[in-house]
């Protein structure tokens, strides 16, 4: 059975897994992201893998890392939250493990991982959006990952949803991901907080008060127990993502759209609402069949195994 490694570098920890031909993950290892030295990086990429190889022979290493990531899934052109610019990351862990080396955007890797393996395993026309931080996506169409001409294809956050809106860590203003993320819904309900509202008590209590405490599972938590207005808020970030899916519904024609990212652990709360935006705002709804709206089911792997099926392919 031909055995892959995927990585997942994040901006704290690096974790690396083997992962077989269906998807399974045979055994895990981590590293501190040494997120301001790139070359500490891929020394650390390096020592993961040669440590799983210990036990397991493999023949490729596939890597989820989040930025915009070159054609020839080599070089990353840029990183938000790592030190990387025009760095060469393929390049240089083939050189420390001596093994072919395909680097890929993460949520592309995580979009083709709960494609072969996960929410949308039985479809060939899939959009993963990743609602975390910020919001992601990775789009396959056709039963091949679309990368674009330039490899940066799926940027799906920053689809301009409110002419002049909020400013956008990308420089522009009015981007999906200033409505529909993790950091919106942490926003408003610092917000709501802060205007001494009766029906945010509960979020004010968690937090002592100090609304820079206040975290997105924090209120995804108290929404799961059933506070009206952290409902509210899920509710909102819901019809967000709702609204925004049908305008990719248009362009794309996928199947199914899987929601992944931690805010997507609201399940319901977060699925309901967004279904509900996407049936009412998809063009011609009567003449049309609109797409499925899923939650991954691979988690936190999703991106590992996705990076790891990708090496194996090529």
């Amino acid at each position: 059975m031909a055995l892959s490694v995927g990585v997942d570098i994040g901006g704290t920890k690096i974790a690396a897994g083997v992962v077989d031909e269906a998807g399974t993950i045979l055994a895990v290892e981590k590293e501190p992201t040494p997120a301001s030295d790139p070359v500490a990086i891929a020394d650390a990429v390096g020592a993961a893998v040669d440590r799983l190889r210990r036990e397991h022979d493999v023949s490729a290493v596939g890597i989820g890392a989040a930025g915009f990531i070159d054609v020839d899934r080599s070089t990353v052109l840029f990183a938000p939250n790592i030190s990387w610019t025009g760095e060469p990351l393929g390049e240089h862990v083939t050189q420390r493990v001596r093994l072919p080396v395909v680097v890929e955007n993460d949520a592309n890797a995580a979009a083709w991982g709960e494609f072969r393996f996960g929410a949308g395993a039985e479809v060939d026309d899939l959009v993963l959006v990743t609602v975390g931080t910020g919001v992601g996506g990775g789009l396959v169409m056709a039963g091949r990952l679309q990368r674009g001409a330039f490899g940066l294809a799926g940027e799906v956050g920053h689809l301009r949803v409110v002419p002049e809106g909020l400013r956008c860590g990308c420089g522009r203003y009015g981007c999906w991901e200033q409505y529909a993320s993790g950091r919106a819904l942490v926003r408003e309900a610092r917000g709501q907080i802060l205007s001494d509202l009766p029906e945010a008590q509960p979020l004010a209590a968690l937090v002592g008060g100090d609304v820079d405490l206040l975290t997105g599972p924090m209120i995804t938590a108290l929404a799961q127990d059933g506070d009206p207005l952290c409902r509210e808020l899920l509710g909102e970030i819901g019809r967000w993502l709702g609204e925004g899916i049908a305008s990719l519904a248009a362009v794309l024609d996928p199947a199914v759209v899987v929601l992944g990212g931690g805010v997507a652990a609201a399940g319901p709360l977060l699925l309901e609402p967004a279904q509900h935006a996407l049936t009412q705002t998809l063009p011609a709804a009567m003449h049309r069949t609109a797409p499925e709206l899923r939650l991954a089911v691979l988690g936190n792997e999703g991106g590992m195994i996705g990076a790891a099926d990708l090496a194996r392919q090529r």
